[in-house]
């Protein structure tokens, strides 16, 4: 005996069978049992949601002589006539192959005769929207007044082909996709009678891969299990034969993306190439990847919304907090534009890197969206004092006898201009004393502007210095309003144990002056940092010059080797 396909032999056979489309399963069944059936159906929608198998039972349904609760009893003989292919009271008819204006005449004249058992002729035209407009024309007529004892059943996944004057003439019903928990849970039901051994986890990912389709997860589940016959269909049995990757690779890959490492992208994606998996798959898997993150991030009940382990909600997680809404609703657009050049070209793998390297050189893009990524990652390097410069210009400052990290200057960027004028203004500046390294809220000495070296007690320069050094951190961890208006501000030295911040803003200058933000200040360092100091605030004047350079009285007198007289 001849093998037979899991969609063939687990075809519903009655209405309860029908997954996922119960509101038109209940109009059909109330129809029947009321006996307010029409004469004309159009079932439209998307591929393998049911739109044949129910009309096949709505079929032996109106002709079965003990219909139960609507449904075909499919014991009698017109219901396994039917079943069978051999009753002349239905009839099936292609649309694809039989469109022509000819194939409708001989419909219009085999309704003129009443059926030879049973109640109802039905015919059910598959694929209607491959009629020619004359086929159209033709069946008009016929459609709008058919003998009473005749249905026409019009199936179509692209009801906009269809004329507005055959739509006027049937009851639509729009079959929607089925849901990934309802596809997974018919899976389940039909490996264990079929005697089928397989992981939950394989069959939920069956299921979304389907798409909506219970015909695609049936047809999918055949070839895995036809691969792997005998054993445990596992996750990665699954994997392997869809060409599909784990979601592992999207976070190492994602990782990679944010850090900005263009050559680690493009081996992970040699990676995948290699083992042979299918790139229009993935492009697919990862948008999806990227649109959990993103719910993750702006739902309030994501995690009930997504079906996946808590060890997959850690990792999401832990990379939703490392990327902004705004950046990753970028890689959507870019990965989902992708998507639809896929479809034609010849050269996937290519296409795919570009993509990579727009994501990891936003600088390459002139849109809003790379502008507002390149903006992010600026002022996340100002609050965490991080400003750096290309190699070639460190390698400058060494031959200048400037330590690295001279004005927080550091390898492995080129996000800074007027290179030159920065090198020589820090050479400038150095003088006899060290130039201490540039805190957060500093700005960098403007190109010809020599910094002026002012010498502050020991003591003073340290409670400086730890302020300066985490004040990033400090302002982006009190939040609310603080994190805003004090965003460009710079703390300067005002005596013994107290530090004053000074504004650029006048609407920020009201939001420091503020006693209670203040107080808040001061309560957290000293949780933090175990010091009690002071903080008051000032506006700054508009030609005021903020690169200062602070240094205890001590270094100063070993540098220049004489007394100094330090003057309140």
């Amino acid at each position: 005996m001849s093998y037979t396909a899991l969609y063939r032999k687990w075809r519903p056979a009655s209405f309860r069978d029908v997954k996922g489309q119960d509101p038109i399963v209940q109009t059909l069944k109330n129809q029947i049992e009321s006996g307010r059936i029409g004469h004309a159906y159009l079932f439209c929608g998307t591929r393998g949601t049911g739109k044949t198998s129910i009309a096949k039972i709505f079929a032996r349904a109106v002709n079965c002589e003990y219909p139960i609760s609507g449904s075909p009893c499919n014991e009698c003989e017109l219901c396994r006539g039917i079943a069978a292919g051999s009753s002349m009271n239905v009839v099936e008819i292609d649309a694809a192959s039989n469109n022509g204006v000819e194939n409708i005449r001989e419909i219009r004249e085999q309704v003129q005769y009443p059926p030879t058992e049973g109640k109802y002729r039905v015919y059910i035209i598959d694929e209607v929207h491959m009629l020619s407009t004359g086929a159209f024309n033709a069946l008009l007529k016929t459609l709008e007044e058919p003998p009473s004892y005749v249905i026409f059943i019009l199936a179509t996944t692209e009801v906009n082909k269809i004329p507005v004057t055959v739509l006027s003439r049937c009851q639509r019903y729009d079959f929607k996709r089925i849901s990934i928990e309802t596809v997974g849970a018919r899976l389940k039901e039909l490996t264990t009678a079929e005697e089928i051994p397989a992981e939950e986890r394989a069959l939920t990912y069956i299921a979304k891969a389907a798409d909506g389709s219970m015909r695609d997860a049936l047809s999918l589940l055949d070839q895995c299990v036809a691969f792997h016959y005998g054993t445990l269909l596992t996750y990665d049995n699954v994997l392997e034969v869809l060409g599909a990757v784990d979601s592992s690779v999207f976070s190492g890959l994602l990782r990679a993306i944010i850090a900005g490492k263009t050559t680690d992208c493009i081996r992970k994606l040699e990676e995948l190439v290699i083992q042979g998996r299918e790139l229009g798959q993935f492009v697919t898997d990862f948008i999806w990847y990227l649109r959990n993150l993103l719910l993750l991030k702006t739902a309030d009940d994501a995690e009930n919304m997504l079906d996946m382990s808590e060890d997959n909600l850690r990792l999401l997680r832990e990379e939703s907090d490392q990327i902004q809404s705004e950046t990753l609703m970028r890689y959507i657009r870019v990965f989902s534009e992708l998507s639809s050049q896929l479809r034609y070209a010849g050269q996937k793998r290519v296409l795919i890197e570009m993509a990579l390297i727009r994501l990891t050189k936003p600088q390459m893009e002139c849109n809003l969206d790379s502008v507002m990524q390149r903006i992010q990652e600026l002022e996340a390097r100002m609050e965490e004092g991080a400003m750096s410069l290309p190699p070639d210009m460190l390698r400058q400052l060494a031959a200048r006898g400037l330590p690295a990290g001279t004005a927080g200057i550091s390898e492995g960027d080129e996000s800074l201009g007027g290179g030159e004028a920065l090198i020589d203004s820090a050479v400038s500046s150095a003088g006899t004393a060290e130039i201490s390294p540039l805190r957060a809220g500093e700005r960098l000495p403007e190109a010809g502007t020599f910094p002026q070296s002012v010498a502050i007690p020991k003591a003073q320069l340290e409670d400086l210095n730890l302020i300066r050094k985490d004040w990033g951190k400090i302002v982006r961890e009190l939040g609310r309003a603080i994190r805003p208006a004090f965003r460009e501000t710079v703390v300067e030295p005002s005596g013994d144990s107290c530090l004053c911040i000074v504004f650029s803003s006048e609407e920020n200058y009201a939001i420091g002056n503020r006693a209670t933000v203040l107080g808040e200040l001061e309560a957290y360092v000293k949780e933090h940092y175990g010091k009690e100091i002071y903080f008051k605030v000032r506006k700054r004047d508009v030609r005021e010059s903020m690169n200062t350079i602070y240094v205890s009285d001590e270094e100063l007198k070993n540098a220049v080797h004489m007394e100094i007289t330090i003057e309140d």
